[in-house]
Formats: structure tokens, C-alpha cells, sequence
């Protein structure tokens, strides 16, 4: 379907191409503009081809070297470069070049300014060191004279007829524009601040641990849990470690509270799945497992090392706090859960999740929530800053998340209990939040294959270090200047892990998105649930995902590092907040005072109509006529109206409309 909605959306370009070539034809009137126009037209193609296909840099040649004479000079041999514009610069001959005038022109053009390197007998040893460069330029030559035409404004005199393309040396400090460009630059700008991302990508992992014990914890409420030979194996070796290394005087140093705490762990899930069977079904495990008729003297082994454990330098034992917290909640919770005779019948959630490895307690459940809120927070960040999202999808799923509201911080060693509609919805937020965040770091990676379409701010080529001392160059180093490859500078970097991008991208890009499903239940019988191994552990990543990102944010030897994204995050002081809150009362009251204002005016517009009607009323008054002064008829003229002999004053003026009056017949005017 077409939807002719111009140029970005689909249809017909409502702009005119950035490449346009003239069309000749029979009886075509040629001017200069038409000839123009063909000349850019091959040589902006040329230059796109040359930027685009090869980049920036020293395609052969252009050696440089002492001078055999010795002084300021040196020698740029024969050689061809391409500039970022795509312009060739081609040196025919050998050129000598005057190293001591450029650092003059240049000290004189930047008002003195050196590099910011002291100079004269404050110099450091070892001299100054300058780049040297060599810019592409244009020259019109040829100049002809015009044959007379018929334009309003002729050129006057000659005018060039030919454009010669040479070049010009220059000196700079050390300040070229590395044109290489490093896919995990690229990855780094999606993701944002490196340690933010890990802190986030970290808490997904613990809860990934938990995502599956929860919904399992949650929803088979009642059911048993299987007991097999991997479970007795397991008690029975922690069982013998703690009988021997439990007991003892003192906290436990770091080392031996780390193995004793694993070891409380798998004792409390091998005890919490026996617990979670009747009389009957114990009386057949004790048949089956011989070892668990010790199952008293292990809840005292339990109860004795988590006493130990509570008095020991956990921090120092556990300097990560997201592992600190779950060995916190190992000791809280089997103390609680496991350590009384037949378990705490009044919790069978957290009995259950004991029973998985994967002990819930109070402050684990807030810091649950909190990360949520954290993970949740982090994605849309990312989304609303991300450019090259192809997860079109993604943003909605993210912000459709059901993320439970943050707690305040429990009491120290709280054994509260959860109940199962807090532990469904944190099960499905982990679950949801944990797909999304593996949909966004695929799309990440995968957008690092294509490369981006540099600008191009600097187009001068570095064809060597120079270093001066005095008026004399010491040392010339031509081995660091950027070098014309197969595919652009900017792609040229990745030639080294190339093939394994590839390899790895047909594996996990363009595939269908992730989807969590959830361990099965069974439809009856105990319930086969794996021990979670290494919840207190390294956490390890693996996959083609991990080691496509790997791949991406190691530098290979010799390959630039990627350049890191500095976030600065923001917090507005309570102040600020104070005054922008007044500020938005004193706009309040200002709209409402412009709106008093307005039906002033309103009122004032209506009062001057009305003024204006009444004194059109009485200019019609006054047309009427006046009658005699002193109101008596046989009062003379030259008489006041008293009677006196004094002629009368005049009468006031009043104002008259400005209409003209017509005069009465045997009126006086």
C-alpha cells in the first residue's frame, strides 16, 4: 500500500536529491550552469565514494623524513592521501618542507599560543613536539576574458578558467580526530553508563534466581516436594560439616562463615523438602534415606551455626550486599523456618522456598521490590534515550509491568511472612522485567553491526610527529597516522572480531523475542524441583548474548577502547523544590488576577457605550429651545432679573451636540 505521505514516511520525496546530473537532448540550449552542474555532480560522487568506501587517511607514500641538511626541514615523499571529505591530495614530487616557518606562522596566527608547551630556556628536555599535517586545496587558475553576453551585470575583467587541486602543509598540536569508530561505542551509548548497566543486569540475575521458586512456592501451595538421592547426598555432607566445624568459641572468620552459611543452606533444604511431607510420608523417607532418622540432631546443628553466624563480620565475609542479604536471609529464615521441631507450620511459603534453596525473608523482599522499581526505572530511561531501537514493542511491554510498591526498611532480623498474592505479583515482574531486559540488550547488540556515517569536522591528514628542539627537528614518527582500509577507517576496526559478530548474530539477532516459561507443575505427586546451586556464588553469564557483548566491550589488542558514556544525574535540592511549588501559586494567582483584569475591562467597555448613548440623548436635548431669561414676560432686556438696572450675566455654556442646528424662523441667532 502506498500511502503518498512524502518524503520519511513511505511515499513519493517531496525534496529535490542531494545528487542531481543534467539530462542533454537535441536542440538543448547548454549553458554554463548545465556544464556545472555535471562537473559537481562527478566529483561530489567521487567523494562520497571515497569517504564512504575507503576513509580517512594515507593510502601509500608520504613518507616523511629528516632532511639531509639538517635544520627545521624535513621531506614529504610521493604519496596519495584521502581526507574525511573524500578529497584526494596527491604529492607528484618530493617536497621539502619548512617545519620552523609553519610553527612560526602558526604561533603568530594563534595570537602566540604554543601548544601550551613552555618554550625558550624554560623548555622542557626533550622539545616540542607538533603534527604535521597535509590539507587538501583549491586553486583558480587560467583566468580568461568573457565574450560579451547579454546579463544585466557582466564579470568584469577575467575570470579564472580551470581549478587546480594541490595541497598545503600546516603544523598543529597533537589534537587529530581519531576517524576509527568502535562498535562498543556504539553499545555503550544504548546502555548508557557502564556500572549502572552492570548494577542493574546484576539485579536481574538474583531475581531470575528467585522468578521460578516463587511462582513454584506460590502456586503449589499443599503439594509435597520430591526428595531423592541428590537431596540425601546433600544432607548428609552438610550435616557432617556443621557436627564438626558448628560449634566452637567466637564469631567465625570470613572464609569459614562463607562455607558455613552454603552449608546451612543446603542442610535447611534438604530438612524444609522433608518437611513439607505428613507423618506418613517422613515414616517412608526414613525407610528410604536411613541418614534423615538424624533429622533432630541436624535442626540442632542448624539452630547452633546460625547463632554463629549471627555474631559474625558478615560484611567482611559477604562484601557484596546483594550476596550479604541472601545469606542473611539463609541464617534468618532456617533459624525461624527450620531450626524448631517439625519446621514453622504457620509459614509454608517460606518452608517452600527454603525447600528450593532460595530463602525469602523480610528484608530480601524489600530489596525485591526495590530492585523492581530500580529495573523497571533503568528500561525506560534507556528506551526514552535510545535511537536505534528495533524492538518496536518493547518500550509498551516495559511500562505495562505490574511493579509492587516499595517497603520500608524491615527491623533487624524480622521474620515476617509473605503472602502468596505478594509473592505471585513479585514472580511475574521479575519474570516480566527479566524477558525485557534480555529483548533489550540483543537489540543493543545486534544495532552495533551496522556502522554509523561519520561527520567529518577536521579534514586535514597527520603524516608524522615532529619534535623540535630549538630550530631543529630531532625525531620525526610517521608510525600512528591513520592508515586508508578495505571498508573504512570506521569499519576497518572490526575486521579482527568481525567473522565472530557474524557467527554470533545468526544466533541470537532476528529471532523470534524471548519468552519465560515457567517450570511445569505436576499434575500429581511431589513436586521435582532442582536445588538452586550457586545462589551465593559468582553468578556466572553465559550464552552467545553474553559473549556477543563481551566480544563487543573488550578491546582487542591494538584496537581503540570504547568510549564510555558519562552520564550526570541530577537531584534537584529541597529549596528548589520549595520555590518552584511558590512559583506555580504566584502563576495561580497571576491568572487570576489577568482574569479580574479582563472582566474589568469588560466592564469598563460597557459603562463607555453606555456613556456614549447618554450623551447622544442629551445632545437631543439641547436642541430644543431655551426659554426667556428671567422666566417673566414683561422683564425687559437691559434688566437684571432682580429688578436692578445692572444688565444680566451671561448663562453657562453647556455642551452641545456636535450636530448642526438649524435656526427656527423669528429666532434671534
Amino acid at each position: 500500500m502506498r500511502t503518498d505521505c512524502g518524503c520519511g514516511c513511505g511515499g513519493d520525496a517531496t525534496r529535490t536529491s542531494a545528487f542531481v546530473r543534467p539530462r542533454f537532448f537535441a536542440g538543448q540550449l547548454l549553458t554554463e550552469d548545465d556544464l556545472s552542474l555535471l562537473v559537481e555532480y562527478t566529483t561530489a560522487k567521487r567523494r562520497l565514494h571515497n569517504r564512504s568506501l575507503y576513509g580517512p587517511g594515507v593510502i601509500c607514500g608520504l613518507g616523511v623524513t629528516c632532511d639531509p641538511c639538517g635544520g627545521g626541514t624535513v621531506a614529504v615523499h610521493p604519496g596519495h592521501a584521502l581526507d574525511c571529505a573524500g578529497n584526494d591530495i596527491v604529492v607528484s614530487c618530493t617536497e621539502r618542507v619548512d617545519v620552523t616557518a609553519l610553527v612560526r606562522e602558526r604561533r603568530i596566527s594563534a595570537l602566540g599560543v604554543d601548544c601550551g608547551e613552555k618554550c625558550g630556556d624554560d623548555a622542557d628536555e626533550g622539545g616540542r613536539r607538533y603534527g604535521l599535517y597535509v590539507q587538501y586545496q583549491e586553486h583558480p587558475v587560467e583566468p580568461v576574458a568573457p565574450y560579451a553576453t547579454e546579463e544585466p551585470c557582466p564579470s568584469p575583467g577575467c575570470v579564472p578558467s580551470r581549478i587546480q587541486e594541490g595541497f598545503r602543509f600546516v603544523v598543529r598540536c597533537d589534537d587529530s580526530e581519531d576517524h576509527r569508530h568502535n562498535p562498543g561505542t556504539r553499545l555503550l551509548a544504548t546502555i548508557g553508563d557502564l556500572p549502572r548497566a552492570d548494577r542493574a543486569r546484576t539485579r536481574d540475575r538474583r531475581l531470575g534466581h528467585y522468578a521460578d521458586a516463587l511462582t513454584l512456592a506460590s502456586t503449589g501451595t499443599g503439594r509435597t516436594f520430591r526428595f531423592d538421592a541428590a537431596d540425601a547426598q546433600r544432607y548428609a555432607t552438610a550435616f557432617a560439616w556443621l557436627r564438626d566445624n558448628a560449634g566452637g568459641e567466637g564469631p567465625p572468620p570470613p572464609p569459614t562463615a562463607r562455607e558455613m552459611t552454603e552449608h546451612v543452606r543446603g542442610l535447611a533444604a534438604a530438612i524444609a523438602r522433608f518437611d513439607t511431607h505428613d507423618a506418613a510420608g517422613q515414616g517412608q523417607l526414613r525407610q528410604d534415606y536411613p541418614d534423615l532418622a538424624t533429622v533432630s540432631e541436624a535442626r540442632g546443628a542448624l539452630g547452633t551455626a546460625c547463632q554463629r553466624l549471627r555474631d559474625a563480620d558478615m560484611e567482611a565475609a559477604w562484601p557484596d550486599p546483594l550476596r550479604r542479604t541472601l545469606a542473611h536471609a539463609v541464617v534468618t529464615e532456617t533459624a525461624a523456618r527450620v531450626v524448631p521441631e517439625r519446621g514453622d507450620p504457620d509459614a509454608p511459603l517460606e518452608v517452600r522456598m527454603l525447600a528450593q534453596g532460595t530463602p525469602l525473608g523480610h528484608a530480601l523482599r524489600v530489596e525485591f521490590r526495590a530492585d523492581l522499581a530500580l529495573l523497571r526505572e533503568w528500561l525506560l530511561g534507556r528506551l526514552d534515550q535510545t535511537a536505534d531501537l528495533a524492538d518496536c514493542a518493547l518500550r509498551q511491554d516495559v511500562a505495562a509491568a505490574d511493579v509492587p510498591a516499595p517497603l520500608p526498611a524491615p527491623p533487624t532480623d524480622s521474620t515476617e511472612k509473605a503472602t502468596i498474592a505478594e509473592a505471585q505479583q513479585i514472580a511475574e515482574a521479575a519474570t516480566a522485567l527479566g524477558t525485557a531486559m534480555t529483548r533489550f540488550l540483543t537489540d543493543a547488540a545486534c544495532a552495533t553491526l551496522n556502522p554509523p556515517c561519520g561527520d567529518c569536522t577536521d579534514t586535514d591528514v597527520l603524516l608524522a610527529h615532529v619534535e623540535l628542539d630549538g630550530c631543529d627537528v630531532v625525531r620525526v614518527c610517521s608510525a600512528t597516522r591513520e592508515q586508508v582500509l578495505p571498508g573504512g577507517s570506521a569499519y576497518g576496526e572490526w575486521l579482527p572480531k568481525l567473522y565472530r559478530l557474524r557467527e554470533l548474530a545468526e544466533r541470537v539477532c532476528c529471532q523470534p523475542l524471548p519468552v519465560h516459561r515457567t517450570l511445569p507443575l505436576p499434575t500429581e505427586g511431589p513436586m521435582a524441583r532442582p536445588y538452586a546451586d550457586g545462589l551465593l556464588g559468582d553468578w556466572p553469564r553465559g550464552g552467545d548474548l553474553e559473549e556477543m557483548l563481551s566480544l563487543l566491550l573488550t578491546p582487542a589488542p591494538g584496537e581503540t577502547p570504547p568510549k564510555a558514556l558519562h552520564e550526570q544525574v541530577y537531584t534537584t535540592p529541597s529549596e528548589v523544590t520549595d520555590s518552584m511549588q511558590e512559583l506555580a501559586r504566584l502563576r495561580t494567582q497571576v491568572a487570576d488576577l489577568t482574569a479580574a483584569v479582563e472582566g474589568l475591562r469588560s466592564h469598563m467597555g460597557s459603562a463607555e457605550t453606555q456613556m456614549t448613548q447618554l450623551e447622544e440623548r442629551l445632545g437631543e436635548r439641547d436642541d430644543t429651545p431655551d426659554p426667556a431669561p428671567g422666566g417673566g414676560a414683561d422683564q425687559t432686556a437691559d434688566q437684571a432679573p432682580d429688578g436692578t438696572d445692572e444688565p444680566p450675566k451671561p448663562p453657562a455654556k453647556r455642551t452641545r451636540s456636535p450636530r448642526t442646528r438649524h435656526q427656527k424662523p423669528g429666532e434671534t441667532p
